[in-house]
């Protein structure tokens, strides 16, 4: 379905659950794909913004100057924290990534600043091998 298929479907959508019609009715009805949460949500949009809310609004990832930008921070600087990556992301890309996420594409990069996994300490070892003993 094109963007403004798209967008008119889901219009119908919105009417048809604005006329009384079920969200499942009016989503098989208007020939959209959508779970209950997600028109109901729509819908509320629709209510609050109008026609607005039915554009997508999506542009894609910017991941390609994202993540160079992430790799190149990570090897200049990998001890520098997670949440601060996300503020300079989200100063220079307008861009709000969650922490989790950071941490994910840090490691997969082999660019965590937890590389070294710290076992027991050795004192604390010591400890359980003379309760053990």
């Amino acid at each position: 379905m094109q963007e403004e298929q798209r967008r008119v479907a889901k219009g119908q959508l919105t009417a048809l659950m604005q006329a009384g019609h079920s969200w499942h009715e009016a989503a098989a009805r208007a020939g959209v794909q959508i779970g209950r949460s997600a028109a109901y949500q729509l819908l509320r949009n629709v209510r609050l913004r109008g026609n607005a809310a039915l554009q997508d609004g999506r542009h894609g990832h910017p991941s390609k100057p994202v993540r160079e930008f992430l790799e190149n921070t990570c090897r200049e600087a990998p001890d520098t924290p997670s949440h601060v990556l996300q503020a300079a992301l989200q100063e220079q890309f307008d861009i709000l990534v969650s922490i989790g996420h950071l941490n994910r594409v840090r490691a997969e990069l082999g660019l965590s600043s937890r590389m070294v996994h710290r076992g027991k300490n050795s004192s604390s070892l010591a400890l359980q091998r003379n309760l053990a003993g």
